[in-house]
């Protein structure tokens, strides 16, 4: 299979050892996933590792706000300016409308400090030095994966690092700064008038996806995860959240019980891809999470390694051409072996 994967240096916030002794916590989301990752792909010969293309940020903007774009390619120095030295970057203090109720509306305020609060919506995706690198990198990954598989490939997997799935079109948060799949979904509609779907595997519900295609009719998003009532991020991926607008039947999502193993899972997803094969896409972009593994760290489910191959196999049988961009996965000893299964089962067919 097509492997594009980003030089080393891009798919880093910031130097390894430095990322990994965060000054707030020991992230889950580290360089060292994507290492690990490209290490197993790279030592089996079935895969062909190419680096991407530079995309620049238009595919962005299409489907982010500008202004997040500008915020995120300057936050990192113009912190600095002010507060020179610091480690990592969360916002003081979020803009939320309780805090100017009965007052009036915020003032424009145009410092790093308020700005912050205005684009990131939570505490565990600090900026560093590389963000905004490592961000537009992994947005070129999936473009790259995208052009490889519109120009005739059955499939291609991009390895993309930061991930995307929980970035909505102007916010950055839950690891994500920009959303890689949704870039390379908006970028395959607007280019070709196809019709594609997102199918989300990752543990944690995709809300920046369902957020940007939610009133869309040429963009399904379809996503399996852990029930919302008890998993990540909590406020979005309920059943009864089906679209709105043209949009409306568009959306799908399948909340998974605790502890749901590879026959559960396996049933679930065979009736998403049902649904999928109803709105009859041209194309199929996986956001591939595998922290539903039975020892990742921030995961409740029980899936195998036995369990992604038999996931990529049943995605296979859709016969749909197939980007699979990477999204979660912390259990970093066995993050490869897993992805490495799951595309095992994607080329079955």
């Amino acid at each position: 299979m097509l492997v594009v994967s980003a030089p080393s240096r891009q798919r880093q916030h910031a130097p390894l050892a430095e990322i990994e002794s965060s000054g707030f916590q020991d992230p889950f989301e580290h360089p060292g996933r994507a290492d690990a990752i490209h290490q197993v792909l790279a030592a089996d010969a079935v895969h062909q590792i190419r680096e991407p293309d530079r995309w620049g940020v238009s595919p962005i903007e299409a489907v982010h706000d500008p202004g997040l774009v500008r915020f995120l390619s300057n936050a990192w120095a113009s912190y600095q300016a002010v507060h020179p030295g610091t480690h990592d970057v969360v916002p003081d203090l979020f803009r939320m409308p309780g805090l100017m109720e009965g007052i009036g509306e915020f003032r424009a305020h145009h410092g790093i400090d308020t700005e912050l609060g205005r684009w990131c919506f939570e505490t565990t995706t600090p900026l560093t030095e590389g963000t905004f690198e490592a961000a537009t990198s992994a947005v070129d990954v999936a473009l790259t994966a995208t052009s490889l598989v519109l120009g005739g490939e059955r499939a291609a997997y991009g390895l993309c690092r930061p991930p995307g799935h929980h970035a909505p079109m102007s916010l950055y948060g839950g690891y994500c700064f920009f959303n890689n799949a949704a870039v390379a979904a908006h970028h395959a509609v607007s280019t070709t008038g196809s019709k594609v779907t997102v199918l989300d595997v990752d543990y944690h519900h995709g809300n920046g996806t369902q957020q940007i295609f939610y009133r869309r009719d040429d963009v399904q998003y379809v996503s399996l995860h852990g029930d919302p009532a008890r998993a990540y991020p909590y406020i979005t991926g309920y059943a009864d959240e089906i679209g709105s607008g043209r949009g409306r039947g568009a959306n799908v999502n399948v909340p998974l019980p605790l502890g749901a193993d590879d026959d559960h899972y396996g049933v679930a997803l065979a009736g998403a891809l049902q649904a999928i094969d109803a709105f009859a896409p041209d194309l199929l972009v996986v956001s591939l999470g595998v922290d539903a593994f039975h020892n990742d760290p921030i995961s409740d489910l029980a899936v195998t390694a036995d369990g992604f191959e038999a996931q990529g196999a049943l995605v296979a049988q859709l016969g749909v051409p197939t980007v699979v961009v990477q999204e979660g996965g912390y259990d970093v000893a066995s993050l490869g072996n897993n992805v490495n299964r799951w595309l095992a089962g994607l080329a079955t067919l």
